[in-house]
């Protein structure tokens, strides 16, 4: 019921923390991990797969990872992937309306055009998107709800991942292949309905889910299914795994409540400022995995996808909101060979991505709106794209007790883009808007090509079998999205952007008792050359900023029938010069939507063996919404309950109680435009589960 470091058969656990200043928390950690012992099972051989692409103990791994079993993402049963990852020090999921949603690993939460790419998000090790085409909301395109793992790498991981895995790495693990049989249903607030059926052998396996939700605001809510199917075979030489990936979401999506502390007042919760918005977004992924021995002592793995995705949405929140229509298809090659202390990899990538924006209406508001942002066609490219990359890992031995691993990556991304309209600031037809031109501006084709290397160089020191330290020192970075580089507006013809690079270094340490299960670490990053838009509407890349932090998740076994979880974060993000991000100084400063303090809490009771029962308190601690630090929110604290019984007519039920303690909250609280704006959060709710056998 656990997520990292729990063995399979230990029920969820939890303990208490009050937020101390870093460096007293390191001492902290310290002390904590000398009283580890040597017993208990083997916590530390619990197996992953992203770090390497290969099934690896977390005992050989030399950085920090986590990973959410498949109880817990059943028991969880989140309706947004926010619920699921509060389990994960040093993750905050952003909740928008819906499935929408923003990522932040080790980092504040990112907005904009490229913010996505600081984030690598996989399924079994796939990118969702491709380099150059991501979106901010594509962990919605991922099989979550019925996953057998979820894997979080925080930090860079350049070396296996390359572009856009600078923050950190999200990977979802699909269901196992195995004999299984079972429907679930379920019900809840807000005319919420929810359908999983499971059905597989040996070799086959079919996982349905499909969503109704009738929305908390105001002309909201969503459809959404999903669909995997997978086959296992095994033959003399090596075992394949093809998997089909297909989704579907259609949304009608609430906008941002404005007004200062408007979210505090229970009467403006389900108030939806834009009945009109809209998303509509379909995916599909066919992955091939080849694995086989390697002459007696390795493996070779090579995976082969295609992905296809597509997506049209209004964007309410620009003044004429005018409709996006994005798409793009790949067809890609992974392939690692783990031979001996050495891991070498090959990958390319090819990539065709259309994106169209049209406005319907005339615009509403100012003289100078309405001539700048006129009806008809904005926007419509194409961009194709090449990515190829090597990679190499050198593993080997200081003594008996320690690890050394030394890597690095070669990656070139290629874009090659095709405008389809008029060049410059004027409309689809050619004519030319007045104040200057139009407020969209359309670069002529071109094409351009970056070219990066990471590198790491990782420790690894056994103190005991039940006792490890790491650390690990990286260097990671992402190529500029096409967004950037091809949707300009204002006075930018051409975006002379490059890729953005972060350095981070990161100490750790891993540790169990017969009651206690420990994973901490403590890291320190700087990025260079963050790509934003300024105050003039360019895309520039002249942004350094800096992150510290510890992560840290302690699991207590008291008793055989009573255990507790915590998982909690400390981070300071700050601003390490002024980018025109603002006309004040910033330098200095809190980054906006960058927390210092959040985490959670599980406490878990083993009523009987029919009967189990979790409450769950979650933290987000207080926040600028602003660079210049002149706004804040306060944050705030909820509490779950969940309530499972099993064999109960001879079938398992489900109840989850959410903010139990019905609090007025915002999911997110950001200034712009002069004023406060708010996701507001939903009151009280409850959902009913069953789950039937086959």
């Amino acid at each position: 019921m656990c997520g990292a470091l729990v063995d399979d058969k230990k029920p969820m656990t939890t303990s208490i923390y009050r937020p101390w200043s870093l460096s007293r928390l390191g001492v902290v950690l310290l002390l904590t991990s000398s009283s580890v012992g040597a017993e208990g099972n083997s916590a530390l051989s619990e197996i992953v797969v992203t770090v390497s692409r290969v099934q690896q103990s977390i005992s050989t791994v030399s950085g920090n990872i986590t990973r959410i079993d498949r109880d817990t993402v059943a028991q969880v049963g989140h309706t947004h992937i926010n619920e699921l990852m509060q389990r994960v020090a040093g993750v905050w999921i952003s909740r928008g309306n819906g499935q929408e949603h923003l990522t932040a690993i080790r980092s504040p939460v990112l907005t904009g055009a490229g913010a996505c790419g600081a984030f690598l998000l996989a399924q079994d090790g796939v990118p969702i998107r491709a380099n150059g085409f991501c979106n901010v909301n594509e962990l919605f395109e991922a099989i979550t709800e019925q996953a057998s793992a979820i894997e979080v790498i925080r930090g860079p991981s350049g070396v296996s991942y390359g572009s856009n895995a600078l923050h950190g790495v999200l990977n979802v693990l699909s269901p196992d292949v195995r004999p299984v049989g079972e429907l679930s249903l379920e019900t809840g607030a807000n005319n919420y309905l929810r359908s999983k059926l499971s059905y597989g052998g040996e070799r086959h396996r079919v996982d349905l889910h499909g969503t109704q939700d009738g929305g908390y605001k105001d002309q909201s809510g969503f459809d959404q299914q999903k669909i995997t199917l997978q086959r296992n075979v095994e033959d003399a030489q090596g075992r394949h795994h093809t998997v089909l990936h297909y989704t579907n979401l259609n949304q009608e999506t609430a906008g941002f409540v404005r007004g200062a502390d408007i979210y505090l007042e229970r009467r403006n919760a389900r108030t939806n400022p834009n009945p009109e918005a809209f998303r509509d977004a379909r995916s599909i992924r066919l992955t091939h995995r080849f694995s086989a021995d390697w002459k007696g002592n390795g493996q070779l793995i090579v995976t082969s996808y295609g992905r296809w995705t597509d997506m049209e949405f209004l964007q309410h929140f620009l003044p004429g909101q005018a409709l996006e229509e994005n798409r793009h298809h790949s067809i890609g090659l992974m392939t690692s060979l783990h031979t001996g202390p050495f891991l070498f990899g090959f990958d390319a990538d090819l990539t065709q991505g259309q994106l169209a924006e049209t406005q319907a209406r005339a615009t509403v508001g100012s003289p100078f709106l309405v001539a700048t942002i006129p009806a008809g066609q904005h926007y419509d490219y194409e961009v194709k794209a090449t990515t190829l990359a090597g990679f190499l890992d050198w593993g080997f031995s200081l003594g008996t007790n320690t690890l050394m691993t030394v890597g690095s990556r070669g990656e070139s991304v290629l874009y090659d883009y095709t405008n389809h309209l008029p060049i410059g600031r004027t409309r689809a037809d050619g004519t030319v808007c007045s104040f200057g031109g139009c407020r969209f501006n359309r670069p002529a084709s071109r094409s351009d090509d970056f070219v990066n290397v990471s590198s790491k160089l990782s420790l690894l020191h056994n103190v005991s079998t039940a006792l490890q330290f790491y650390g690990k020192v990286t260097k990671g970075f992402r190529a500029p999205q096409t967004t950037e580089l091809y949707r300009l507006q204002a006075g930018q013809s051409v975006s002379n952007i490059g890729s953005e690079s972060i350095r981070s270094a990161e100490l750790g340490v891993r540790g169990f008792s017969q009651h206690w299960l420990l994973d901490a670490s403590a890291y320190h990053m700087t990025k260079d050359n963050f790509i934003f838009r300024d105050t003039n509407r360019r895309n520039v890349d002249n942004g350094e900023t800096s992150h510290r932090g510890i992560d840290f998740s302690v699991h207590w076994f008291p008793t055989k029938v009573l255990t507790a979880s915590l998982q909690w974060s400390l981070a300071q993000h700050k601003y390490d010069n002024t980018p025109a991000l603002s006309s004040s100084e910033i330098r200095g400063n809190e980054i906006d939507t960058a927390p210092s303090s959040f985490g959670s809490l599980q406490l878990a009771w083993a009523i009987n063996p029919n009967w189990d029962a979790e409450i769950e308190w979650t933290h987000l601690g207080s926040y600028f919404q602003d660079p210049e630090n002149n706004h804040e929110y306060p944050g705030h604290s909820l509490i779950n309950l969940r309530v499972f019984a099993t064999r109960l007519l001879g079938w398992d039920w489900g109840l989850r109680i959410m903010n139990v303690v019905d609090e007025n909250y915002a999911e997110r609280a950001d200034f712009a435009f002069g004023e406060d704006r708010y996701f507001i959060g939903e009151p009280r709710r409850a959902f009913l589960s069953v789950t039937i056998p086959l």
